[in-house]
């Protein structure tokens, strides 16, 4: 009989069965990488859809407000008064109409019967100036006038910007018109 000895350790396992203090840092560098690059593409995409809604929102409030505006100077009887901030209108119906402009309140407001209604907020500038019926030789010019008795014409012209993230920033550059008085002779 052969009588052999054995060990009693138990063998070596194959593999290593937790990772390294090196292994651990590397994945953690790289997460960290990788969180880093998704944070940041995540605030980007949500200040560009911020803006792109802002932008849309100025851009229908400055349509409307315009559209508003053509529509009674085109159809109104005359100009009564005018300032570079500030337009008053005789009515089709004899009431007048005002187009006023605060640089503090930053806002363009429509005042008929008393009855006053903000159209556009966040204006930076706006001007009204007057022309004539007459253009000005070789161009679709009229002739600038200061008299609102013989204005023909009712120039326009506002910028609006607005806050983003605490940055104001111009999200609809300007908005401008010439609009010509139908009724007055």
């Amino acid at each position: 009989m052969v009588c052999k000895i054995t060990s009693i350790k138990s063998p070596q396992k194959a593999g290593i069965l937790g990772a390294t203090l090196v292994e651990t840092m590397m994945a953690l560098g790289v997460s960290g990488l990788l969180l880093t690059v998704l944070a940041s593409l995540t605030m980007y995409s949500g200040k560009n859809f911020l803006a792109i809604l802002n932008y849309s929102d100025l851009n229908a409030k400055n349509r409307i407000a315009m559209d508003t505006m053509t529509r009674d100077v085109r159809e109104c009887n005359r100009v009564s008064s005018y300032t570079a901030t500030r337009l008053t209108i005789e009515d089709a119906d004899g009431s007048e109409i005002t187009y006023s402009y605060s640089p503090s309140a930053e806002a363009l407001t429509r005042t008929q019967n008393g009855v006053t209604r903000t159209l556009v907020t966040g204006c930076d500038e706006l001007a009204f100036s007057l022309g004539t019926r007459n253009p000005v030789g070789g161009s679709f010019s009229v002739v600038a006038t200061a008299d609102a008795a013989v204005a023909k014409v009712v120039y326009v012209s506002w910028n609006c910007s607005r806050t983003i993230l605490g940055r104001k920033v111009n999200t609809e550059s300007v908005q401008t018109a010439r609009i010509v008085i139908r009724k007055q002779g």
